[in-house]
């Protein structure tokens, strides 16, 4: 059964957390409370790298600590997290003077910054914003890995065939262009549309966006 194109994978089903890493006990009870107040899933740590024994790649959500811990820093994480080809979206909660470091931050891939003293709903918004860019980014690597094992099911003639359909070309062109009989290359196309599961060019042509680079 063919599958409507515009949803290429299943939704991201997981509920999303937020998660909290500090070493202030009572900012981590404040931080809790404010996300309990309005309904956000969530957990919190002492320490980054209790984070990290703890942490599940496969959870959606989105990460508020401090840039400033002993052992290792909000920083030192980010570092950690990257190595690891963890994309989670972070925002850094900053005093007056690590205004720089976090900015450092941003420019290596973190979601956003907050400063303390901040208005609970600054980093409600934050946090907000943050949950939305995981749904989208896990969506489109969802999207993307569905995309591949498609296009793994095609013959490397059906390959060929799909690339110079999304390029634009005719049946008959195609069939110049590779050697074959036009009535060949409508079989190839058929079985490509199959494949990909899309009734038209126009659907195959966005399909083709994410297949990742050989």
């Amino acid at each position: 059964m063919t599958t409507s194109p515009h949803k290429v994978a299943e939704r991201v089903a997981t509920k999303p957390m937020v998660f909290i890493v500090d070493d202030d006990d009572g900012v981590r009870r404040a931080m809790s409370a404010l996300m309990e107040s309005v309904g956000y899933a969530h957990a919190a740590y002492p320490s980054a790298t209790e984070f990290l024994r703890h942490y599940n790649t496969a959870q959606a959500g989105c990460l508020v600590l401090d840039i400033r811990m002993p052992e290792m820093s909000g920083l030192e994480l980010q570092q950690e997290l990257h190595k690891r080809g963890h994309r989670i979206p972070l925002i850094f909660v900053t005093g007056h003077g690590d205004v720089p470091m976090a900015v450092e931050a941003m420019k290596k891939g973190a979601f956003d910054f907050v400063q303390k003293p901040f208005r609970d709903q600054d980093l409600l918004d934050r946090v907000n914003h943050a949950l939305h860019q995981d749904h989208s980014l896990r969506q489109e690597t969802a999207d993307k890995d569905e995309v591949s094992q498609r296009w793994s099911t095609l013959t490397q003639r059906e390959k060929e065939v799909m690339a110079l359909i999304v390029e634009g070309k005719a049946n008959k062109v195609v069939a110049q262009d590779l050697g074959l009989s036009e009535r060949t290359v409508e079989i190839h196309r058929a079985r490509v549309m199959e494949k990909m599961q899309v009734r038209s060019v126009a659907q195959l042509v966005k399909l083709s966006m994410l297949i990742p680079e050989s």
